[in-house]
């Protein structure tokens, strides 16, 4: 077994001197995090996890300035506790099956004590620099560097606002917001309010506002998406969705819409724009409310916005409306702003990682939660934290480097062909990769126990940043 980092030798980066020989640092103390921080602990590493806020969760705590979550009052989950909990921490039977997010703060707060991770954070410890070095990674939080065997990067990436780009002809003399910025509807008080967006942020923002503005909420989009109720027959949408898991997607497609078809009818219907793709191609928003305000006429919807002119916004079909308030609930940018743009390739949503977690010049650099699910998040880092546990400690053995590019190639040619030039590369199927990770733990532990050879780090990746 290898002797610590960079050496390319063995099975990971364990030194095999006993539990805690190697320093991980976590960067982020958000549901990724402390997914990766449980499971490092369980394979006995020394483990340090790294958090700019003042308690776990990431953006569930919704009240933690320090964080910078995005969490509104009214924010809930948009899938079922059932597939959305730990498989190792359950969340409570007495619990809706839709909990609130100050629910599921708590919950990810009594997980990391539960697991002996809370006494592992370094609160308000915002992480500015991770760079490689001959003696490992130097990383640099909260004023102070330390050098680590290992880096799991899970900052998450629903932190850095996406504002339209370029933004769009004319002025606007009213207030505009990132919904990142939203929290409670008192904002939009007897105020004239247009939501420009089709996610479930976009969707739960126009119904609050629906309920105190002056007149209907106006909601723009130019490309459609697939409104799926959080119920179908009396159980969770989202579990008649996993029991077709077993079925090839295209064929869960064409079941899942005919479902939604004649359960609720297609979003044309409440004049919404048709989706550019189907079912599963995209992540569809989840929300029953929306289309009872639609019904009620208490939020009305417009085509995509073409220009601004003072107090009113001009739409594509040359309509305009008086407007007082624009959200744009138009998404965020994934940032690692920590890590050089060599490491990156430049583009953080198009960097090549082996199964979503391993850096294909230097398997110490990990990262947890740097995808894009169809369904919850919380299986899938759970399962991507054990298989980055396994590595760095010592009883999984990656491919070799060809066999991880080509698979990289083939996951990402299979991405473009089912959710074409939308982050292709971070796109994961929710059930078939939760139930793919634990088999590919147990090929790398196959291949240890073989003696496989690992990924050796080339000297490019060895050097100081």
């Amino acid at each position: 077994m290898g002797s610590g980092v960079g050496t390319g030798v063995g099975t990971g980066v364990r030194s095999g001197t006993g539990a805690g020989s190697t320093r991980v640092a976590v960067v982020g103390a958000g549901p990724a995090g402390l997914a990766a921080a449980k499971a490092l602990l369980d394979e006995g590493l020394d483990v340090t996890v790294l958090e700019r806020g003042s308690r776990p969760g990431g953006l569930w705590a919704g009240d933690d300035a320090g964080g910078g979550s995005p969490a509104y009052d009214s924010l809930h989950l948009n899938t079922s506790k059932g597939r959305t909990e730990f498989a190792d921490f359950p969340m409570p039977a007495r619990w809706p099956d839709f909990p609130s997010a100050a629910l599921v703060a708590g919950y990810l707060a009594e997980y990391a004590d539960a697991f002996g991770v809370t006494e592992r954070i370094r609160f308000g410890s915002e992480v500015t620099s991770v760079r490689r070095t001959g003696a490992g990674w130097e990383v640099t939080a909260g004023g102070g560097t330390d050098t680590y065997d290992a880096v799991v990067v899970a900052n998450g990436h629903n932190r850095d606002p996406k504002w339209p780009s370029p933004g769009y002809p004319g002025t606007f003399d009213g207030t505009q917001l990132h919904a990142h910025d939203y929290r409670s509807p008192e904002a939009f008080a007897g105020r004239r309010v247009l939501v420009v967006g089709m996610g479930n942020s976009a969707m739960d923002l126009a119904v609050d506002a629906s309920y105190v503005s002056a007149g209907p909420v106006l909601l723009s989009a130019r490309r459609g998406t697939h409104i799926v109720p959080k119920y179908l027959f009396g159980r969770p949408a989202d579990a008649t969705g996993g029991a077709l898991a077993v079925l090839p997607w295209r064929l869960r497609q064409t079941v899942a819409q005919t479902v939604l078809r004649l359960a609720v009818g297609t979003p044309e219907r409440y004049g919404l724009p048709r989706p550019a793709g189907g079912l599963f191609q995209d992540h569809p928003t989840i929300s029953d409310t929306i289309l009872h305000r639609l019904t009620h006429g208490e939020v009305v919807a417009r085509p995509g916005v073409e220009r601004l002119d003072g107090g009113r916004v001009v739409f594509a079909d040359g309509t305009a409306e008086d407007v007082d308030v624009i959200v744009w609930a138009t998404g965020y940018r994934v940032t690692v702003p920590f890590l050089d743009a060599d490491r990156l390739g430049g583009d953080p949503e198009a960097l090549p990682l082996y199964q979503r977690v391993f850096h294909l010049d230097d398997p110490t650099l990990v990262f947890v939660g740097l995808m894009q699910s169809t369904g919850a998040a919380l299986p899938v880092v759970e399962a991507q934290a054990k298989l980055a546990a396994a590595y760095l400690g010592g009883r999984y053995a990656l491919p070799t480097p060809r066999e991880q590019r080509a698979a990289v190639a083939r996951a990402h040619a299979a991405a473009v062909r089912r959710w074409g030039d939308r982050r292709p590369m971070m796109r994961v199927d929710f059930d078939r990769y939760v139930a793919a990770l634990p088999r590919e733990i147990r090929a790398g532990v196959r291949r240890a126990a073989r003696g496989s050879a690992v990924h050796t780090p080339t000297p490019k990746a060895q050097a100081s940043a």
